[in-house]
């Protein structure tokens, strides 16, 4: 039984099963094709085999999760933390200059592409299209030093005042500060010293997402 290898006991049956559904997400799979990947039976992992037919139990083996593990590249440490309780959200993360590289976004703000990392923020309450962007520069100092960390999101809604990250339809990722909208243009002013705005037709940005959080 897998319980008797988690050594503290503290291992719950549901734990082991919600870390799998979460290795399983993290790298944009279901956990059958989680399962696939691993060389096991397709339904392995299927919510069905998580229970006897009496009810009772059923836990997967250790080899079964160690293939998994090895599939996707992870490490037990890995799959201990997706099981915590206190599991958060588990969000992409990429450094800005790195998504400010072209292929990282659809057309709606959502990351994509196998450069995005995964982070958990335990106890946190983002939304599903949150991501992370790590600053490894200065550039927008004194606003955001770096090092810092941004939680950025798509899907919520935004006014003036508000920080916001966006893409132009050319290619530039921006952070800066929303200033004033209108039906022909958009301000976004600077988060740094070295310039002071820039205006846009809002023909000429794919997404606007507002800054939920920074770690400072």
């Amino acid at each position: 039984m897998l319980s008797a290898d988690f050594g503290d006991g503290n291992m719950r049956h549901e734990d082991v099963w919600r870390g799998l559904d979460q290795l399983a997400e993290k790298h944009g799979l279901t956990v059958s094709g989680l399962a696939r990947l691993a060389g096991l039976d397709a339904t392995a992992f299927n919510k069905s085999k998580r229970r006897s037919k009496d009810n009772r139990p059923r836990w997967p083996s250790t080899e079964s999760i160690s293939r998994a593990l090895d599939a996707v590249g992870d490490d037990f440490e890995d799959f201990v933390d997706l099981t915590a309780e206190s599991r958060g959200v588990l969000m992409p993360i990429l450094d800005f200059q790195q998504a400010a590289q072209p292929g990282r976004f659809d057309a709606t703000g959502r990351p994509i592409s196998a450069a995005w990392d995964a982070v958990r923020f335990p106890g946190q309450d983002f939304d599903k299209r949150a991501f992370a962007l790590d600053l490894n520069d200065a550039s927008l100092a004194p606003t955001y030093r770096q090092g810092d960390r941004l939680i950025v999101s798509p899907s919520g809604e935004y006014s003036m005042g508000d920080r916001i990250v966006l893409m132009t339809r050319d290619g530039k990722l921006l952070a800066g500060e929303l200033g004033r909208q209108t039906a022909r243009r958009i301000e976004l002013k600077s988060l740094s010293k070295q310039q002071s705005s820039w205006i846009f037709p809002p023909s000429e940005l794919t997404w606007i997402a507002r800054i939920l959080w920074a770690s400072q």
